[in-house]
C-alpha cells in the first residue's frame, strides 16, 4: 500500500508543478484536479471513505464551477488546431497528440489506482472498526456528552472531523481566488 500512496503523491506533485506551469487558465484548473482526485485516492486507500467522499464531492463542484466560469468569461479561441494543412494535406498536430495520450495515460493510471483502492475497503456491511463496540459500550461515560454521537465526532473522531472541514474550507478559498483573480482582470 506504501507504493501506491507513493505513487499517486508523485502524481499529485507532478500535476500540481505543471499547474504553476500552465500557458493558459484551464489546462491549469485541470491539472489541479489532479491533485484533488489523487487526494481521493489516498483517502481510500487510509481507509477513510468518508474523506473520500467530501473531497471527491468538493473536487467535482470545484471543478466544474471552474471550468465553467474560465469557459464562459475567455472569448478567445485557441490559434492551434488539432489538425495541420500543408499543401493541401491535415495532419495531426504532434502537441495536442501528445497532450491527448497524456491525458489519457493520466485516467487510465488514476481509475486503476482507483479500484485497486476500492478493492482494497472492507465488503458493504462488514465491520472492520474495533472501536464501535467501545463507543456504544463506554462513549457516554468517556466523553460526558449525553449525545452520544456528537461525543464520538468531537472526542474520539476529531482528526477525522478537522479534515472534513479543512477539504470544505480550501475548497472555498480556492473558488474565492479564482473568481477574484479573474474579476480583477
Amino acid at each position: 500500500m506504501e507504493a501506491l500512496l507513493a505513487v499517486i503523491i508523485l502524481l499529485m506533485i507532478a500535476g500540481s508543478i505543471y499547474t504553476l506551469h500552465a500557458r493558459d487558465l484551464l489546462s491549469a484548473v485541470i491539472a489541479y484536479g489532479i491533485t484533488g482526485f489523487g487526494l481521493v485516492i489516498c483517502f481510500l486507500l487510509l481507509k477513510a471513505p468518508d474523506l473520500a467522499i467530501a473531497q471527491i464531492v468538493v473536487e467535482i463542484i470545484t471543478l466544474i464551477i471552474m471550468i465553467a466560469v474560465i469557459r464562459i468569461s475567455t472569448r478567445e479561441d485557441l490559434t492551434e488546431g488539432a489538425t495541420i494543412k500543408v499543401e493541401g494535406v491535415r495532419y495531426v498536430n504532434l502537441r495536442s497528440a501528445v497532450y491527448f495520450v497524456t491525458g489519457l495515460l493520466f485516467v487510465v493510471g488514476f481509475l486503476y489506482f482507483f479500484v485497486k483502492s476500492t478493492l482494497n475497503l472492507d465488503p458493504f456491511g462488514v465491520h472492520s472498526a474495533r472501536m464501535a463496540q467501545v463507543y456504544l459500550e463506554q462513549g457516554v461515560e468517556l466523553t460526558g456528552s449525553a449525545n452520544l454521537v456528537a461525543g464520538v465526532l468531537f472526542d474520539f473522531r476529531a482528526y477525522d472531523t478537522l479534515g472534513e472541514a479543512t477539504i470544505l474550507i480550501t475548497a472555498v478559498v480556492g473558488i474565492l481566488t479564482v473568481l477574484r483573480l479573474k474579476g480583477r482582470k
